[in-house]
């Protein structure tokens, strides 16, 4: 039975790519630079046989056990594939109620009538003078409120890359993590919740309204966010992982790629583990790829949040930042609301980074360096929080 793969060219390939497909395995793929728009979005994806992500040089194709074969040999030959993996299924966490301690905790929240977030305390962005003014801040997630009071004059670009629906969020989450990194920092009534409130934001969906995506649809936003030129990617979603399991080749190079373009991808560390019965989980797919900046959540104590996952496999899997994650208030469909989870505080390190970016000029790997260099350092150990907790420029 067909089945959606990845399959990663060696750079360059191009029409070879696409010719490969076909001759060596009759997959017909159809190439995002021949159409206008996101190709996921098309009623046609789901049917297809696939599509070619000429920026990134990886086809998502739909192969079925005889043609993945195929494919798989040809990445052993001399020739334009490296390497072919099945595509995964990422999620956002569940809603829950706060008394199981599980991430994404949510409910009636009390916000103390205190001018900022504890979070954007936490990360002295409520002291610094930098806005993130003139940086594109990509959050690849549910969408967002199009008619949020918060957004609707700062919106920048948003793209649905999810078949058949919009750019609205029917979920809630996409709208809290944008709000987040780029929300306002002054309201009259509640505390002032965004890190990078100039920020450039631009929106890409890539999770339904069942609150699932493929991977297929997350390259295709970050394609878009690196071609638009945005220095950060902020993904507040993910797939478990096993123990000893070895990070996506595919998104790897995808983040590296990126990284050299001046991209830098953000992503949370994930909820899976439960530190009250000393269960301690691998980081998430993709946050797991070395060339992924990883995000743990710490609560307002320092201390790690019960859910948040470790550094677990010694292939990949490192964190390597952490950032405010429970308990915190930020937009939401209609209004606002508290949640906890490394979705959470991913959004706040991305809205970091724009602010190092605006302050500093750096991009790529330069940027990596100074969010962990600009860290301040934790009791806990490097396993949970990487370099520290994420700070602002002064």
């Amino acid at each position: 039975m067909p089945a959606r793969h990845l399959v990663l060219m060696h750079p360059f390939a191009g029409v070879d790519g696409v010719r490969e497909l076909n001759q060596r395995a009759g997959i017909r793929v159809g190439n995002d630079a021949d159409v206008s728009g996101p190709i996921t979005a098309r009623r046609s994806y789901r049917a297809s046989r696939g599509f070619y992500l000429s920026d990134l040089d990886v086809a998502v194709v739909n192969a079925d056990p005889d043609q993945a074969a195929a494919l798989a040999r040809g990445a052993r030959e001399p020739g334009p594939i490296a390497f072919i993996e099945p595509e995964r299924t990422l999620r956002v966490r569940p809603v829950t109620p706060p008394a199981t301690g599980a991430g994404e905790d949510s409910g009636e929240f009390q916000v103390p009538h205190l001018p900022f977030t504890w979070g954007l305390q936490a990360v002295g962005a409520a002291a610094t003078r930098a806005t993130g003014k003139g940086v594109r801040l990509a959050v690849l997630d549910t969408g967002i409120d199009m008619e949020h009071p918060d957004f609707v004059h700062k919106l920048g670009i948003a793209q649905s890359f999810v078949a058949d629906e919009t750019t609205q969020d029917v979920i809630g989450h996409g709208t809290h993590c944008a709000g987040i990194a780029t929300g306002p920092r002054t309201l009259e009534v509640f505390p002032g919740y965004g890190v990078a409130p100039e920020a450039n934001l631009y929106v890409a969906k890539t999770v339904d309204k069942a609150g699932e995506g493929q991977d297929g649809a997350v390259l295709s936003a970050i394609a878009w966010a690196v071609r638009h030129k945005c220095a950060v990617v902020s993904i507040s979603l993910g797939s478990p992982v096993r123990p000893d399991e070895f990070y996506s080749v595919v998104f790897e190079q995808v983040a590296a790629r990126a990284l050299r373009a001046g991209t830098l991808i953000v992503a949370a560390a994930g909820n899976d583990s439960d530190r009250v019965k000393n269960l301690a989980a691998p980081v998430d797919h993709p946050a797991n790829c070395p060339s992924v900046l990883a995000v743990g959540a710490i609560g307002q104590d320092d201390t790690v949040a019960p859910f948040s996952n470790m550094t677990v496999n010694l292939s990949g899997g490192a964190v390597d930042v952490a950032a405010p994650g429970v308990d915190v208030f930020s937009a939401w469909i209609g209004g606002y609301r508290t949640l906890s989870g490394t979705s959470m505080a991913t959004p706040h390190v991305a809205g970091v980074a724009a602010l190092l970016s605006q302050a500093t000029g750096a991009r790529g790997w330069e940027l990596w360096a100074r969010l962990q260099g600009f860290a301040r350092r934790l009791e806990a150990p490097s396993r949970d929080v990487g370099a520290g907790l994420v700070q602002a420029p002064r």
